[in-house]
């Protein structure tokens, strides 16, 4: 991995900003307006396969010029470990559809929780989470090779004590996926669940040296960053530090889609409009990396 100065870094936004789920009838206004913002990359999250295509995501993408980003998102029935040989199955297809679709897009990775649904949680003794990850492994490695040969990456996201007793810390990931971690699997990380489970979010990123995927951010109470309690400073500096040459993705969600606003625990509204969210936390990102492309300004 080459070492990048934060000045280059792209910025990007998640759909599930203003949308859930994206599919090809709501992608072409959507990705129309992300473009319009100023953004430079699109993180396309894939609920189910079928719910956009890229027949049709694809073109947009020419047209607009977005950069793709793919994430998968772990439903309840979702599961790698603690699960039957049935719903382990379905799970591992259904990350290949997402695989997939991202080699279609020319997107270079796939990232999320991929372990268990998300707000699945349950005790492990220090045995019962070696057995675990050795499942964990396991379940994931016909999928990691089917990233390797489509030249699509995994990046596993850690996730909040209240989402997941699995796998919540850089540590515990790189604990769980060892063996596997290589050109085909890697981690994704998102600056929410770093504040709340990592005693430093710059400590955290610069022990995934060597295995970044992705970087999501927003503010600490799941809104637009910037003007929040997070150290931006430091978390951009251990990103440089690592050589993370990547996007910065803004991830947060809308409290007007029920299932969705149910699983992220958003209860109430993070700004003014979503719209705002996304303008406030692209120009607050805009000025603090120093790029060249001004908030707004349709490329």
């Amino acid at each position: 991995m080459t070492s990048s100065k934060s000045s280059v870094r792209g910025i990007g936004v998640n759909t599930w900003v203003w949308v859930s789920p994206l599919t090809d009838a709501n992608a072409p206004a959507l990705l129309r307006s992300v473009a319009g913002m100023g953004f430079d990359a699109v993180e396309l999250p894939l609920e189910n396969p079928g719910d956009w295509t890229a027949e049709v995501v694809g073109p947009l993408l020419a047209e607009t010029g977005l950069r793709p980003h793919v994430c998968g998102a772990m439903a309840p029935g979702r599961d790698l470990v603690e699960a039957g040989e049935d719903r382990v199955q379905a799970t591992q297809d259904y990350l290949k559809a997402c695989i997939a679709l991202a080699s279609q897009l020319g997107a270079g990775a796939v990232c999320g929780p991929f372990y268990a649904a998300t707000g699945r949680v349950w005790r492990m003794s220090p045995e019962q989470r070696r057995t675990a990850y050795h499942q964990l492994r396991q379940s994931l490695s016909p999928v990691v090779e089917f990233a390797g040969e489509h030249g699509v990456a995994l990046g596993i996201e850690p996730l909040n004590r209240y989402e997941t007793s699995l796998i919540n810390t850089v540590d515990q990931a790189l604990t769980a996926l060892d063996g596997l971690l290589g050109p085909a699997l890697g981690l994704m990380l998102d600056t929410y669940h770093l504040g709340i489970e990592e005693r430093s979010s710059a400590a955290a990123i610069r022990s995934a040296a060597g295995h970044l995927v992705h970087v999501q951010v927003c503010g600490n109470d799941r809104g637009a960053p910037g003007d929040d309690q997070s150290d931006w400073t430091a978390i951009l500096a251990a990103l440089d530090e690592v050589g993370y040459a990547g996007d910065l993705v803004i991830e947060s969600f809308t409290a007007e889609n029920a299932s969705i606003a149910t699983a992220a625990s958003i209860w109430r509204p993070l700004a003014p409009t979503q719209d705002d969210l996304a303008r406030d936390g692209l120009a607050f990102l805009r000025g603090l990396v120093g790029s060249a492309a001004p908030a707004g300004e349709k490329r």
